[in-house]
């Protein structure tokens, strides 16, 4: 193995300088949880190692004026849990980043990380889909906005460029009679990668109706899939049976699954539509408890 850099800078410029001009591969390093495990089994042997948690803003959460929520790309998982006014905005969102590993893994993983890892099965990448989030990328051309799903270009590829560097997760202020939900199958009761993962987010009119929807689908694909089919089985509808009969049938429909020892083409297929079907219900039901 060659030999590694590590760097711990203290200012956004200072880790965007770093990595900028790194020669050889750079990794950013915002919890480690994926990051260490893939140096200690040598699947990847970046020459350059820049560590964010000791930039402050890479470890705040704050609310905007409007309702919305930026998030450093850094932040636990835990300390999303622990805000409680994200989790009655986001719920979903907060139930995809608390699936992520134990309780200690959380005290260290971030949605940034577990977003840029680019795995199509991360738990937290379906629930901020669904939610409309968007990242703030940093880089030595300045600073870009692009949607959540746009950011993984595959598995263990993302869309950055050299010297990029995910800064902030940006979550819009809910819209009245809205709510989210997230849900995912794993073959063990905890700690488990999901065989499939799905996150919806639904408003719902003063007489039941629901007039949008997001739907997001993960570990059916190459990358976490945003399904405009399913979001329009549930506009126009009170989300009643037909409507979700129709919304299982097109997620199922949207999946594009690999044959893996978690489960088969068909099986991941069958459980896509499930899955969307019970987290619209529980989207919904969150809706009318408001």
């Amino acid at each position: 193995m060659q030999e590694m850099r590590f760097e711990a800078p203290e200012t956004l410029d200072a880790a965007v300088a770093l990595l900028t001009n790194a020669e050889g591969e750079a990794r950013v390093l915002a919890g480690g949880t994926d990051l260490l495990v893939q140096l200690r089994a040598e699947i990847i042997e970046p020459a350059l190692v820049v560590d964010i948690k000791r930039i402050p803003e890479m470890l705040a959460i704050t609310q905007a004026s409007d309702g919305g929520f930026k998030i450093g790309a850094a932040v636990p998982c835990q300390a999303l849990g622990e805000n409680m006014a994200l989790k009655a905005a986001w719920p979903g969102v907060v139930e995809g980043a608390e699936l992520i590993g134990s309780t200690q893994i959380q005290g260290r993983a971030s949605m940034g990380g577990n977003l840029c890892n680019a795995s199509p099965a991360a738990d937290s990448v379906p629930g901020m889909v669904a939610a409309g989030a968007t990242v703030t990328i940093i880089g030595p051309d300045g600073e870009r906005e692009i949607p959540v799903q746009d950011l993984p270009a595959g598995p263990g590829m993302t869309t950055l460029t050299k010297g990029e560097v995910v800064a902030f997760i940006n979550l819009p202020s809910p819209a009245p009679n809205s709510a989210d939900a997230y849900l995912r199958f794993i073959p063990r009761t905890e700690m488990d990668i999901a065989v499939v993962g799905a996150g919806v987010a639904v408003t719902i009119d003063d007489v039941g109706v629901c007039t949008a929807a997001r739907v997001s689908l993960g570990a059916v694909g190459e990358r976490v899939l945003l399904v405009d089919e399913c979001a329009a089985a549930l506009i126009g509808t009170p989300i009643d049976d037909a409507a979700l009969d129709n919304l299982a049938a097109a997620a199922s429909a949207a999946t594009r699954p690999i044959d893996d020892k978690r489960g088969t083409k068909e099986y991941r297929t069958r459980v896509a539509g499930v899955l969307a079907r019970r987290a619209s219900i529980i989207a919904r039901d969150r809706v009318g408890a408001k």
